[in-house]
């Protein structure tokens, strides 16, 4: 079995971040992002590069986490010349089938992986996000060390179009999940029930789910930070149903979730966190 030795990565925000701070002192790791302060944030036990392509250039594997589908491909047309004969590719940005499967034809679909994360920023530090990975099986095999690094669980989705699939469906659900959960808490608050009680009494119903359980208590502090800002939230919807268009699907309740964010967008909230979605139905 074959391990990487020297991984670079590229793009230090909240996911790409954590993801370099549990790499760096396990492997010699190489980093590069437009942002110094978020190079400097990742410690004293990794390289600055100064550019992506002196990043790439001895890395036996390129870890890439970058904001959207275009800035991905982007990229690796810049570094794919400058990738070594036998680099793998392990991009995980949350981005469409269509852009996975441009991706693929760019660097070879021998050695890109798409690993697709789940949960947030604070999972991501400690190691603990779920990853959702599609790719050659060979080399998923090799890449097993780097995911017991980075992850708490690897579900095998078969291809990289499948997996990257798989996480904007996921993040459909629960963002519609969401906007909903913001509904119902607006409603029974208007009709006077505690928010202590709403949600012990909804914890014992069908409507308890993952955001509620993570976002209640911050729609209910009024606690807005960013941990995943509405307009990130608002491209993975947008993707979310473009691929169901794609596809002839129909997703209306997908495409509702998504104009709720686009509305707490419209309103100024872009740079809040998804759950500022309430302030769509409750301004006040």
């Amino acid at each position: 079995m074959w391990t990487p030795e020297k991984i670079a990565v590229i793009g230090l925000g909240r996911m790409g971040g954590g993801l370099t701070r549990n790499l760096a002192g396990r492997f010699d790791v190489t980093v590069f992002d437009i942002d110094a302060e978020a190079t400097a944030r990742c410690g004293p036990d990794v390289v600055p590069a100064e550019t992506a392509v002196a990043a790439v250039m001895d890395a036996d594997l390129v870890v890439t986490s970058l904001p959207l589908p275009e800035h991905v491909l982007a990229t690796y047309r810049d570094v794919e010349r400058h990738l070594r004969p036998k680099a793998v590719v392990m991009d995980t940005s949350t981005i469409d089938p269509r852009t996975a499967s441009e991706l693929a034809s760019i660097v070879g679909n021998d050695r890109y992986v798409a690993c697709s994360l789940g949960k947030g920023p604070a999972q991501a530090e400690a190691g603990e996000v779920p990853l959702f990975v599609g790719g050659p099986e060979p080399v998923l095999d090799d890449l097993e060390p780097v995911f017991a690094c980075i992850g708490s669980t690897v579900h095998r989705l078969g291809s990289v179009e499948a997996a990257t699939a798989f996480k904007i469906v996921s993040n459909l659900v629960g963002l519609t999940n969401l906007a909903v959960l913001a509904e119902g808490y607006a409603l029974c608050r208007r009709a006077g029930v505690r928010d202590e009680a709403f949600s012990r009494a909804l914890a014992d119903t069908g409507g308890w789910s993952a955001q509620a359980e993570l976002r209640l208590p911050w729609m209910i502090d009024d606690d807005f930070s960013p941990r995943f800002s509405v307009d990130l939230g608002l491209k993975d919807l947008g993707l979310a149903v473009s691929m169901a268009a794609t596809w002839g699907i129909p997703t209306p309740v997908g495409a509702a979730g998504m104009a709720q964010l686009a509305h707490a967008a419209a309103h100024g909230h872009g740079a809040a966190d998804v759950a500022a979605v309430l302030r769509v139905v409750a301004p006040g």
